[in-house]
């Protein structure tokens, strides 16, 4: 079934306007969600708004947005203060600079989308835009829905590809992390080298395609099985050993890889060996 755009607009550079359309680069039907049940009944929970002062329900006209200054102090914003900073809904992604495509920080980056030509006029524009954008990539501002998002737009194989970003207020720093503290600013070399053999035993080329949500499949698979009437048992799970020993437990590594590659090698050769016997045999037949 063909993507469908969920907002048209612009891609905006200088005095270049392009017709886009907007896709969603993710979905949530990915996920498994679940809904709250009273487990008596198995009847679907019901959120109330409740004011605890008042001891009642609250109905939605009597609530009020507040912004809490101090601690159980709060100062009222109502909608007619809000529109006087809200943005009007312009549906242009207006890029104003460009860096080096390793420039942005995926910490920053919140959600991702597809940007796609608006018409065969406009598809002739996007491919010179990409194109030039190559190895680039554009940071600018959206205003959408009466909100402001700050976004980064590059080449992504035939379109584009926009984040929607974080500011760089939303991001924490790591200084208030304590535990960092902890951490010796020298470690042996030695150890370091054994621990670079190690990740070298696992290094290949990156394809998350390889990669399933195993916490979903195994959620799946009871949701089928108690539909079906049946009970799942769920596997042992072993704990991981504690290092006691960082320099044994390395070598160990080693070690149980180069065990399994060994493995892995001699069930790879069996099929091979077999084969060639049974062609062997097969031409002193015909001989």
């Amino acid at each position: 079934m063909a993507a469908r755009a969920t907002w048209k607009g612009f891609l905006k550079v200088s005095l270049v306007n392009i017709p886009i359309k907007v896709f969603p680069a993710t979905e949530s039907s990915g996920t498994i969600s679940f809904n709250q049940l009273h487990n008596t009944c198995q009847t679907r929970i019901q959120q109330k708004r409740w004011c605890p002062s008042c001891n009642k329900e609250v109905a939605n006209t009597e609530i009020v947005k507040g912004f809490e200054f101090e601690k159980g102090r709060y100062v009222v914003l109502s909608e007619d203060d809000i529109d006087k900073v809200r943005p009007s809904s312009t549906r242009v992604i207006d890029l104003v600079q460009f860096d080096d495509v390793s420039a942005l920080d995926p910490m920053y980056v919140d959600r991702t989308y597809y940007l796609a030509p608006d018409g065969q006029v406009a598809a002739d524009a996007f491919a010179v835009m990409r194109e030039g954008m190559k190895g680039k990539i554009g940071v600018g501002k959206l205003a959408l829905y009466g909100r402001e998002y700050f976004v980064a737009v590059k080449p992504h194989d035939r379109g584009l590809v926009m984040y929607t970003l974080h500011h760089a207020a939303e991001i924490r720093s790591m200084d208030g992390i304590e535990e960092l503290a902890a951490i010796p600013t020298k470690v042996k070399p030695q150890e370091v080298q054994l621990a670079k053999q190690v990740i070298g035993t696992f290094e290949k080329k990156l394809d998350l395609n390889e990669y399933r949500d195993e916490y979903r499949d195994g959620l799946q698979k009871i949701i089928d099985a108690k539909i079906a009437g049946e009970e799942v048992v769920a596997p042992d799970i072993e704990a991981p050993p504690k290092v006691v020993n960082l320099m044994e437990a390395l070598r160990k590594s080693l070690d149980s890889v180069s065990a399994e590659k060994k493995k892995s090698a001699k069930a790879d050769i069996a099929p091979k060996k077999a084969a060639a016997v049974a062609e062997k045999k097969k031409k002193r037949a015909s001989a």
